[in-house]
């Protein structure tokens, strides 16, 4: 088989949409480190300034970012681990179980992906508040435990990557049901379910609309919700706002560093599996 190389076009084309994927990261850093008085002059500021550190400072101070990221942290790492577990068992009993009515289930758990979340503020906000538990943190993580997308992405994963004769083959050697979810489907289901933690880690640690109503920046808040009470005034402080989004955003980018070889290892096997 004859190999491909890349030519200069291609690393044309891959420069421009690198430099324009990490625009946004560099001009919030920019911006972050000027003055609100410099950001609102024409041109803006194509290059740092010294108020980097007195931004990032006052925007620590003003969101009560430190408990804003640890609240972030808990929530986005619950979701994303309940997210990861109940899908797989969800999409292994959908993909290799036979049971009555699993067709209609599916087409159930996939219909309510075409519901808009805005209709269900109103009742799950009764809901949380008939069981106190407004601006606490359980009230953003256990409606968002498990997503139809998870449940779908993982049986579709699992209808290719795992044959059923090493569900059957487990069966005859007398594994329960619970031994062959631990040594056979995760095992098989350690890619996708790299790939959706990733994703779901992504979605709950910026998510917004459910946090800024069932949270509050004087209690319990993300850091998203934290970042609301941030440049407060007559003349909102553009340079402490983009402060604060950059302190929001380094995390992330930690977790990509960490465990991105992983997650793209993870994508190109089910890739290659499927």
């Amino acid at each position: 088989m004859r190999s491909l190389r890349a030519g200069r076009l291609t690393y044309l084309v891959l420069g421009l949409f690198t430099v324009g994927s990490l625009f946004p990261l560099v001009w919030t850093a920019i911006a972050a480190s000027r003055s609100n008085t410099r950001l609102a002059q024409t041109p803006p500021p194509f290059w740092f300034g010294g108020n980097l550190g007195r931004n990032l400072q006052v925007a620590w101070t003003d969101a009560n970012m430190g408990t804003a990221l640890l609240n972030t942290v808990i929530v986005a790492g619950t979701v994303a681990a309940g997210t990861v577990v109940f899908s797989t068992l969800a999409g292994f009993a959908f993909a290799k179980l036979r049971f009555r009515g699993s067709r209609l289930l599916l087409g159930l758990v996939i219909g309510t992906m075409l519901i808009p979340p805005q209709l269900s503020v109103v009742p799950l906000y009764m809901l949380i508040a008939e069981l106190s538990w407004t601006d606490r943190l359980q009230a953003v993580i256990l409606p968002t435990l498990v997503s139809a997308f998870g449940v779908f992405f993982m049986r579709q994963y699992l209808a290719q990557a795992l044959p059923m004769e090493l569900v059957e083959a487990a069966r005859t050697d007398g594994a329960s049901s619970l031994r062959i979810v631990w040594h056979v489907v995760f095992p098989v289901a350690r890619p996708a379910m790299a790939v959706l933690a990733m994703l779901t880690f992504v979605m709950a640690w910026n998510d917004f609309f459910w946090p800024i109503v069932a949270l509050t920046q004087n209690g319990s808040p993300t850091v998203q919700v934290a970042l609301t009470g941030l440049g407060r005034g007559y003349i909102p402080d553009q340079s402490v706002i983009m402060a604060g989004a950059l302190l929001g955003t380094l995390p992330l980018l930690l977790v990509f560093l960490l465990f991105g070889r992983q997650i793209v290892g993870g994508i190109m096997q089910g890739a290659v599996k499927g």
